[in-house]
């Protein structure tokens, strides 16, 4: 198994053969295979070159690039760089290690089909689509091919899958926006506490104590899939669905902040500082690996997703990455309408606190919302209010007030979001939420009114 294979899943055998050289027309896509995939083979397995493999991977992980690729250039530039066993090695390890784009660099110019086999080139075929160049996969996929082993057709159709999906994602939408694209100036904002806490982190017993070992996990801002004229909507003020992708991670990465075995953080997109960056496509292994690198500190697991939006019907897919190994480890779907939306992201609420193992952590009480979207739309509006307010985000980049917003009335959570969000509107002369539903019984929100002044 690949580095990258929990991204792409098995597909069903074709009906007929691929010619030779040629990519198939592609069968339907499968889930992706649960299986573990197997640790890439100890050093001393591999030779005498085993000691200085085992040394660029010591660099790779602790994040010395230029170390490793010196290291691997002298390897592979001796009679010990043209074995399959060694370029395999080089490749899986890179990936392991999240360095996708070394792969290419290293491995295409050496990389032939015939002498070295298929294990290598499919490790190269998946760097290139974690980089999105579905050209460079597309080449490599038809050497594969070319080799015409059976045993490797099923997987092949699979690669041919992830392609073809490449490829539709990316068409006619015109320049990628993506976290470290250049050309957009993506820069990523990361969020480590519940956005309506800001503020009233000193109020004693509100948020849990986190000095003990955890698991860091991080929310990505979703991708907004077949968006057009994204860069122009992305200018304007914010706006329904963009503030959906920004708000779910919010959500999602303070459900699990709560959680005792967890710390989290969000991670939104910001175009320099002029507004909100949206993202027409899937993330792929770069942009994680950028995600990584400005968090802050090591991360375990990575949640990306894509929201698609048609006519009022929407479909979400999250993907969970397990850093270590950098494989995606779960997914998570849901479909809902205006009608249902509620009931359908209470749901996914939950599936997900079940697969983390949720358990109560001290601090604050937690309870899910309600209501999840006016809980999405209130985190949403809250981050928005909070960058603005700290300089980050240009204050005409502030919408109305969306309605419904969380009821003050129905939990803590809920009054303390509209006490901090009426506080940074105090101080930006923008729309403010009522403060006359706030509950008059809780020492909590009793406290944090105190604190800010109403």
């Amino acid at each position: 198994m690949g580095f990258f294979d929990r991204l792409l899943g098995k597909s069903a055998k074709p009906s007929r053969p691929a010619p030779n050289g040629s990519s198939p027309t592609p069968p339907p896509a499968a889930p992706a295979d649960p299986d573990p995939e197997p640790a890439p083979a100890p050093a001393a397995d591999i030779g005498p070159v085993g000691p200085k493999l085992a040394t660029a991977l010591e660099q790779l992980e602790v994040r010395n690039t230029d170390g490793a690729k010196e290291i691997y250039e002298e390897i592979l530039n001796s009679t010990a760089g043209d074995r399959p066993d060694v370029l395999v090695r080089i490749s899986g390890d890179c990936g392991a290690t999240g360095n996708i784009a070394l792969i290419p660099e290293l491995i295409a110019p050496r990389y032939d089909a015939d002498r070295h086999g298929p294990a290598t080139g499919i490790n190269l075929l998946q760097a290139y689509l974690a980089l999105g160049d579905p050209e460079s996969a597309q080449h490599v996929l038809d050497l594969l091919f070319a080799l015409q082993k059976p045993e490797l057709e099923e997987r092949l159709w699979g690669f041919s899958n992830a392609i073809g999906e490449l490829m539709a994602n990316r068409g006619s939408r015109g320049t990628t926006a993506s976290p470290g694209n250049r050309e957009h100036h993506i820069n990523l904002v990361s969020i480590s506490k519940p956005i309506w806490s800001y503020g009233l982190e000193d109020l004693p017993g509100l948020l849990p104590n986190k000095a003990g070992a955890t698991k860091r996990v991080a929310f990505a801002q979703l991708s907004l899939l077949d968006t057009p004229d994204f860069e122009k909507r992305s200018e304007q003020p914010e706006e329904a669905l963009g503030r959906f992708t920004r708000g779910l991670p919010l959500w999602l990465a303070e459900t699990l902040y709560f959680s005792s075995q967890y710390t989290t953080i969000a991670a939104v997109g910001l175009k320099e500082q002029a507004h909100y960056a949206l993202f027409p496509n899937a993330w792929t292994g770069d942009n994680i690996r950028q995600l990584i690198d400005t968090s802050g500190g090591p991360l375990d697991y990575v949640v990306t997703g894509a929201l698609r939006e048609q006519d009022g019907d929407f479909q979400l897919q999250l993907r969970l990455w397990e850093i270590k190994g950098f494989r995606e480890r779960k997914s998570f779907e849901a479909q809902w309408t205006p009608a249902t939306a509620d009931a359908e992201l209470a749901k996914l609420h939950q599936q997900l606190r079940f697969f983390f193992e949720w358990k109560e952590a001290d601090g604050l009480p937690y309870a899910p919302p309600a209501s999840a979207t006016a809980w999405i739309d209130s985190l949403g509006t809250s981050l928005s209010t909070f960058l603005a307010d700290k300089g980050v985000l240009p204050r005409e980049q502030l919408a109305p007030l969306p309605a419904p917003l969380a009821d003050p009335a129905s939990g803590t959570a809920a009054a303390l979001s509209t006490l901090t969000l009426a506080d940074r509107a105090s101080r930006l002369n923008s729309d403010a939420p009522a403060l006359d539903a706030l509950p008059t019984d809780d020492d909590t929100v009793a406290a944090a009114r105190a604190h800010l002044g109403f």
